[in-house]
């Protein structure tokens, strides 16, 4: 059965309508509230370059730069504002500003919303202002060391209207988001009025009172401000159109996902995508309870049909969802075993140059056993033996059989595993990396080849284009790492799914960041195949930064490792730090449980690592700010380990980087092609971009720069690796 969602709609209260559009909002009515208005623009115009002030006050605004009208007023982030009459403060003791806002996903930081004061130009000179990253509101009487904050510690949300507003009065400045408090500071000893002595001339919306800030990007609508610090009652009203809106996305976007055939407990959210509260009601609760528990009906019994309900709340707006639920009887062993056997699937069963993960369990409770006519090729735990290089391929029945109760299903492969490529030697090395947040298309991957095999001077590939794009997930491929089986053909690509460019905000990237990595396949390093995004990352987990991946013999597998916040809370607020995280792959589709890698108590980020004489090396950055007592933060730590997965390395040398670049992180290191020689190529992020570094002894640690080098333009975190002649000549000519 396919799933079926019904939606009512309906705003308890008497506020204003809403129409549907991404600036649908109707400024509430004159009521109660507007008592002690000093200023109001609806911002409802359509045309002229004037902000009609409503309050009665004759303060109207005026239009500059790129802003416009359209459903509200629309600041196009490059020079738009609202110059608003001078001195609106003065002889202000309390205060309350009061606005909807919609900032634009690629809003650049940072940028105020409003700010009320003064401006020396390259700063701000006594102010009140709000912005949205993190989201806080600012008195002061100079410039950012004289700021007293409200300050709610995460971003403002962005894409969706959002009400906001300050109070201050009696000492007491709180800051409201869509009618909830969510910050308050009970020491503010500065008043509206008492800025520039009651003399403010950089009175703008959309506009920093600091040269050096962007402009809004977004629209503004219903801009109050009042004389007096409004109740939160009063707060909660101006928020009602809002808040309708957000019930309305919210219901629009709450899904289940296919609720036609339910065997596990559903996941029911307490919480909308933009805030709203939500409560559940089932039409059988012994079937689907209130919080998602699924009672399956007995094995033989009809399958049961339920409506879940969805009530979405803020304030005092609200909507219900409707979702009908089909609960399957519990299977019969019989139906488990025929389930489980037509889903089972083996990945690269039809291209087997690697071990595979071969399935134990079914999901519906079934046990797989293994049985290959070729195990000296192919294991039973998938384990496989590749003939040596010029021999015939070897054809393998490998058999599972699906078992559950007295029943049985057996599924039958036929994988024929080739025979290893003939050891080359490496005659070039390939480089692939993104070149920064700074340009639209600098977050995809990019080429460049060696001059031979001096890894020192490189050529472009592709014209200087990237060679792989992504329209998945973020849609940005950062901090690509590229690494070639143990067999020697078949090559993995992994990448950071994160997009900063337009946007700037790294606080939501680590926060609700992906949880997934980019992977793609290659046989050629010239066409990569099969681009997927896969969740490594728990949901405690906030991103999922720089993977990299190593290959362990002891394991038979790919020991994936990644840098990862985890929050000890959903809402992923309050302040964690940057853990090293690792899971094991045998084919980049199916990942063990992730574990901790490395955690020394500060956050740490861009891990790699290169194996020698049995030992391996690990370069990690250290992620803290560098003060007098951390000098090697933000520099690079080098360690060591005879196993793969320890979370207990030794310590052989930190601050590497130290003295040649302003700071450093993404660390790539490989070996000379041609020599005991190993290259480490830091990213002096901010500056330089890469910078090559190169040591004759790992287990020392020294590493100076050399003397010569030519880099691609504009490389940042990426990987280098050898390459063989006839890989070089093809990379050379499709791509060159």
């Amino acid at each position: 059965m396919g799933r079926r969602v019904h939606l009512l709609r309906g705003v308890v209260g008497g506020l204003a309508a809403l129409t549907l559009g991404a600036g649908a909002l109707v400024p509430s009515a004159a009521s109660a509230a507007d008592e002690g208005l000093a200023l109001w623009y609806k911002l409802d115009e359509t045309s002229g370059t004037v902000a009609a002030d409503s309050s009665g006050n004759g303060r109207n605004g005026t239009l500059d730069g790129d802003a416009s009208w359209g459903d509200g007023l629309r600041l196009g982030g490059t020079n738009g504002y609202v110059k608003v009459p001078d001195n609106l403060m003065r002889g202000m003791t309390t205060i309350t500003v009061a606005l909807d806002v919609w900032i634009d996903p690629t809003q650049a930081t940072p940028y105020f919303v409003y700010g009320f004061g003064n401006s020396s130009g390259s700063s701000g000179n006594g102010y009140l202002f709000t912005t949205g990253n993190t989201f806080r509101t600012s008195i002061a009487s100079g410039n950012w060391s004289t700021e007293q904050n409200a300050n709610a510690g995460v971003n403002l949300p962005r894409g969706g209207w959002q009400h906001i507003a300050y109070t201050l009065g009696g000492g007491v400045g709180v800051l409201y988001q869509n009618g909830d408090e969510v910050a308050r500071n009970t020491a503010v000893t500065l008043t509206p009025g008492s800025i520039g002595g009651g003399t403010t001339t950089a009175d703008y919306i959309g506009r920093s009172l600091y040269s050096g800030d962007k402009y809004l990007k977004g629209r503004v609508k219903d801009f109050r401000v009042y004389g007096r610090a409004l109740g939160a009652s009063e707060i909660a009203q101006l928020a009602g159109p809002v808040n309708a809106e957000i019930v309305k996305q919210d219901a629009t976007a709450l899904d289940l996902g296919d609720t036609g055939a339910v065997r596990s407990d559903l996941t029911l959210p307490a919480k909308g995508a933009s805030g709203s509260t939500i409560t559940w009601a089932s039409s059988d609760p012994s079937v689907v309870s209130t919080t998602g528990a699924v009672t399956r009906p007995p094995a033989g019994a009809a399958d049961a049909h339920v409506t879940l309900t969805a009530t979405l709340t803020k304030g005092t707006a609200t909507e219900t969802k409707t979702f009908d639920v089909t609960v399957e009887a519990i299977y019969t062993d019989k139906r488990a075993v025929e389930t489980d056997a037509g889903t089972l699937v083996v990945h690269n069963i039809d291209d087997v140059r690697g071990n595979l993960t071969l399935p134990t369990k079914g999901e519906n409770g079934t046990t797989i056993t293994w049985r290959s006519s070729k195990p000296d090729t192919l294991g039973e735990t998938g384990e496989v033996n590749r003939p040596t290089p010029g021999a015939e391929a070897v054809k393998v029945n490998l058999k599972a059989t699906i078992s559950r109760g007295g029943h049985q299903a057996v599924r039958v492969f036929k994988p024929e595993v080739p025979a290893l490529p003939a050891k080359e030697p490496y005659k070039g090395y390939l480089f692939a990396y993104f070149t920064g947040e700074g340009y639209s298309n600098g977050e995809q991957i990019y080429n460049a080849l060696s001059k031979g095999n001096d890894p020192l001077h490189w050529q472009e590939l592709n014209g200087g284009r990237p060679v792989v794009t992504s329209d998945v997930g973020e849609k940005g491929l950062r901090d690509p790492f590229v690494i070639r089986s143990p067999e020697g053909d078949r090559f993995y690509l992994i990448a950071t799914d994160l997009k900063i460019y337009g946007n700037g905000d790294w606080d939501r990237a680590q926060r609700g960041g992906s949880r997934s990595i980019m992977v793609a396949e290659s046989t050629d390093l010239v066409h990569w195949t099969n681009q997927r995004l896969v969740q490594v990352s728990p949901p405690e987990a906030g991103n999922t930064w720089a993977p990299e991946a190593y290959y362990d013999k002891t394991l038979g597998a790919y020991v994936v490792f990644w840098a990862s916040k985890l929050y000890d809370n959903p809402r992923h607020a309050g302040d964690t730090y940057n853990k090293m995280v690792y899971a094991t792959t045998r084919d980049f589709y199916t990942f063990s449980e992730p574990k901790i890698w490395k955690d020394p108590g500060y956050s740490v980020i861009d891990s790699t690592v290169i194996e020698h004489d049995g030992t391996y090396y690990r370069f990690t950055k250290d992620e803290r700010n560098n003060t007098s007592s951390s000098p090697c933060s933000k520099y690079i730590i080098e360690e060591k380990s005879t196993s793969l997965t320890d979370t207990n390395w030794g310590f052989l040398k930190e601050c590497i980087g130290s003295g040649a670049l302003s700071r450093g992180e993404g660390p790539t290191i490989f070996k000379s092609n041609i020599e005991d020689k190993w290259y480490l190529f830091i990213d002096e992020y901010g500056g330089r971009g890469y910078v090559p570094f190169e040591s004759t002894d790992l287990e020392k640690g020294d590493w100076t720069v050399p003397a010569d080098y030519q880099l691609p333009s504009r490389p940042r975190h990426g990987t280098v690796l050898g390459v063989t002649q006839a890989e070089y000549d093809r990379l050379l000519s499709a791509l060159g």
